[in-house]
């Protein structure tokens, strides 16, 4: 396997760890407006993502950073061109950390009211911007001849992008739901189940017209294989939220949501961003990549290193694995 493919499919792997595990923190966050009663049933809800939350960024800024060395000129163009959707995604992460972080710092319940506005609001931005840039990635957008975005904002929000973006909200939402019933106890957690599966239906609607219209494009083997497979894992996690089986749901969306991303990856490849110009114009694995020596040198430390990362993160999961509800919040 040559070393641009390798670090093209590093960068996808990152990206699945970064959706499968954030997904479920962007979850939560907008639960907090649709499941939450009262003050101590969203202390609970925050709990559940309280120990892992800003572990699960990493990979987003490790995905970042790969991209940066692995790939320059993908990141150059991707970070110019996306501007303020990335800046967009950005200011909503660090209001979300602010409410995380702020929340308890003051008793009053106007400020309370306001820290969980700021976790609704940078948990909804980032789902919904986050399938509407990946789309768009897959999709194409205006490239010129030098490899610069030559596009506008609107540019983005069109029909597919649009899609997308409701993909990984709904998706998002279903992901944290099943996630809240596997760590919790009583009617909250009986509450997101149903939640789930309440929003689960307009879910997979989206999910299957987007992953259609997408295999469709593309029209490869893999991309149709991946595409099912979505479909199927979603279709499984709903049936297992269903019969009482939390484990199973939380795995059947994580998933789904795993090969949403294996399926973006494998209709983009050999591309890395289309040019709805020219195709010529289009980056590819090849193009926008950086020496062979200093992937070469990346390989190296991502092998040493990767084992050390996943295995501290899976401990911390391990650790805090136990369910929780309202009777362990004091106060």
């Amino acid at each position: 396997m040559e070393l641009t493919t390798f670090w093209f499919i590093v960068i996808a792997v990152l990206w699945i760890g970064y959706l499968v595990l954030e997904g479920f923190d962007f979850g939560v966050g907008m639960l907090m407006a649709l499941l939450a009663r009262d003050d101590k049933e969203r202390r609970v809800l925050l709990n559940t993502i309280g120990p892992v939350w800003d572990g699960n960024e990493v990979w987003l800024l490790v995905a970042g950073g790969a991209t940066f060395a692995a790939f320059p000129e993908w990141y150059a163009t991707l970070f110019s061109g996306f501007y303020v959707p990335l800046l967009l995604i950005l200011m909503a992460l660090i209001v979300r950390i602010i409410g995380i972080e702020f929340r308890s710092k003051r008793p009053e319940p106007a400020w309370k009211l306001r820290c969980d506005i700021a976790i609704v609001f940078g948990s909804v931005v980032p789902a919904l911007v986050w399938g509407v840039a990946l789309a768009n990635i897959v999709r194409g957008v205006p490239i010129d001849a030098d490899k610069e975005y030559v596009g506008g904002l609107l540019d983005l929000f069109n029909p597919y992008g649009v899609l997308g973006g409701l993909v990984t909200l709904t998706v998002f939402l279903v992901h944290g739901a099943f996630f809240v019933g596997l760590k919790t106890t009583g009617p909250i957690r009986e509450r997101a189940i149903a939640m789930g599966l309440r929003v689960g239906v307009f879910a997979a609607f989206f999910t299957t017209v987007f992953v259609g219209w997408t295999a469709m494009r593309d029209d490869t083997l893999q991309v149709w294989a991946a595409a099912a497979g979505v479909l199927v894992a979603f279709v499984l996690a709903l049936a297992a939220a269903t019969a009482g089986r939390d484990g199973w749901a939380f795995v059947g969306t994580a998933v789904a949501i795993g090969l949403l991303v294996v399926m973006l990856f494998a209709a983009l490849f050999p591309d890395v961003m289309v040019s709805s110009l020219d195709p010529a114009w289009s980056l590819t694995t090849e193009n926008a990549a950086s020496t062979p020596y200093t992937l070469k040198i990346m390989s190296w430390v991502a092998v040493a290193f990767t084992p050390i990362v996943v295995g501290y993160q899976s401990w911390s999961y391990w650790v805090f694995r136990r369910r929780i509800g309202v009777q362990h919040i004091p106060g």
